[in-house]
């Protein structure tokens, strides 16, 4: 197997190269990470040099425009037709070149605003979006129809997994663009050192399902290698461990040892109150995987972003 990760810089690809080095790649494996600077993927001429230079057999697809809430709220557009066009050209030079598997990474913001809880993998199509990212979750829910096509007419094996809210080392720690955990450590950290309270925006009342980025890593080997279903699977931690926005940005100052005040600047938007999933289909085929604890998980980033703060603030 010649395993091909798009987007292998970024937060989830990171994970994936680190739980492949630490022991949990296999002999017939050979691992390739590619990011941006090795092809630019909106590029179908330079998508397909990409895949005849390296050859894959099999493809993890991470490479995406992401941001967090007010990035999306901004760039509409820009994320629709960056994340079309990246989206068809792996897909579509995939099947070209006959690689045999394809795992493609969405993102539980794709199902529709006004629905039942829990989501699951059923309801991806159900209505539309939350508005504030419209033009990321359609981008990202063309995937799905897009790997059926492949399976109906060209019996390819092309799937998606659908993780909850992830973070960890690696991850985008821009304050003004990036999602809500990595933002609120660099908060913490400038906080800390100002001696000022840490500022959250929002309420502090939206709940979501954090999975650390390690967990995410150890689970799309096994989708990789055992998962053989065209629909989606949700790789999420279960119901019982959704957090609040508050108890998030507690668990953080904990762990970064900020003494501090909470102030929540409620004129800054919410997003979406909640999105909770189920991974009751995660559990029928994986019921023992052990997540690691949230609170674990966030003291290991923080303690990375620590150690990392001249890169990782960029």
């Amino acid at each position: 197997k010649r395993i091909l990760v798009t987007g292998g810089t970024g937060l989830v690809g990171r994970a994936i190269e680190k739980v492949v080095a630490d022991g949990e790649g296999q002999p017939d494996e050979e691992w390739i990470f590619v990011s941006s600077r090795d092809a630019d993927l909106t590029s179908s001429s330079e998508t397909k040099a990409l895949f005849e230079r390296h050859k894959p057999t099999h493809i993890i697809h991470l490479a995406a425009m992401v941001g967090g809430l007010f990035k999306n709220l901004r760039s509409n557009l820009d994320f629709w037709r960056t994340n079309i066009h990246i989206n068809d050209n792996v897909l579509h030079t995939a099947h070209e070149l006959g690689v045999q598997k394809v795992v493609s990474c969405l993102s539980t913001c794709i199902f529709p605003d006004k629905t039942t809880y829990p989501i699951d993998e059923t309801m991806i199509h159900n209505g539309p979006p939350h508005s504030s990212n419209f033009g990321y979750s359609y981008a990202k829910r063309m995937i799905d129809i897009q790997n059926r096509g492949y399976s109906e007419q060209h019996g390819r094996r092309f799937t998606a997994v659908i993780p909850t809210n992830v973070f960890g080392p690696h991850d985008n720690f821009n304050i003004e663009d990036g999602h809500v955990l990595p933002g609120l450590i660099h908060k913490v950290y400038l906080a800390k050192q100002s001696g000022s309270a840490l500022t959250v925006w929002g309420t502090g009342k939206p709940r979501r399902q954090f999975i650390y980025s390690l967990d995410l890593a150890r689970l799309f080997l096994w989708v990789l290698r055992e998962y053989d279903e065209v629909e989606p699977i949700i790789l999420s931690v279960g119901e019982e461990d959704e957090v609040s926005i508050r108890e998030a940005a507690e668990a953080i100052a904990e762990a970064m040892e900020f003494g501090g005040e909470l102030v929540f600047d409620t004129t800054k938007s919410d997003g979406q109150f909640k999105k909770t999933a189920s991974n009751a289909k995660l559990r029928r085929y994986l019921p023992g995987f052990q997540f690691t604890p949230f609170r674990k998980a966030v003291k290991e980033t923080c303690a990375w972003f620590n150690a990392n703060y001249a890169n990782a603030r960029k």
